[in-house]
């Protein structure tokens, strides 16, 4: 499972070192300035690729044919390999589609504001994770109610 979370960061980090080297938003200028918008805007749409870029590789090792080991242990291995990587492929569909989310809310000039407060976000935590939609008070409040109600 770290990997796979690995996985997500190394892919982040890959649509940052596409963007412009010369600008980072900081805590200095307006919130969600044009600008910030835009770097944010930019970011999603970097990631977005980046994943469906390496989507692509899977669904072409997919289609180039079955796993055919003659060894029944280095075939589990791979089919094993095989899960774990549909596995990630899902949990990137899912989160293309928090990236999705996150770009209509930039359209619609909701983007970096707390969906349960409606305070800033804030640009570090934005930053860290462009597809959050809480502050991070509001997400410890939210995941403790989770727990709570798994816990009854």
């Amino acid at each position: 499972m770290a990997s796979v979370m690995g996985d997500d960061i190394d892919i982040l980090a890959k649509a940052k070192r596409a963007l412009d080297a010369d600008y980072t938003p900081s805590d200095d200028e307006e919130y969600m300035s044009a600008r910030q918008l835009n770097y944010f805007r930019v970011l999603l749409l970097e990631w977005k690729k980046s994943i469906l870029t390496a989507s692509e590789f899977t669904l072409q090792s997919l289609q180039d044919g079955p796993i055919r080991e003659p060894d029944m242990n280095d075939r589990a291995s791979s089919e094993t390999d095989w899960g774990i990587e549909l596995r990630t492929r899902d949990r990137q569909r899912k989160l293309i589609a928090k990236i999705d989310s996150a770009l209509r809310r930039i359209d619609e000039g909701e983007y970096g504001w707390c969906e349960v407060t409606g305070e800033p976000i804030g640009i570090n935590r934005l930053i860290a994770r462009p597809i959050a939609t809480m502050t991070v008070e509001a997400q410890q409040a939210h995941e403790r109610r989770e727990k709570v109600s798994r816990d009854d």
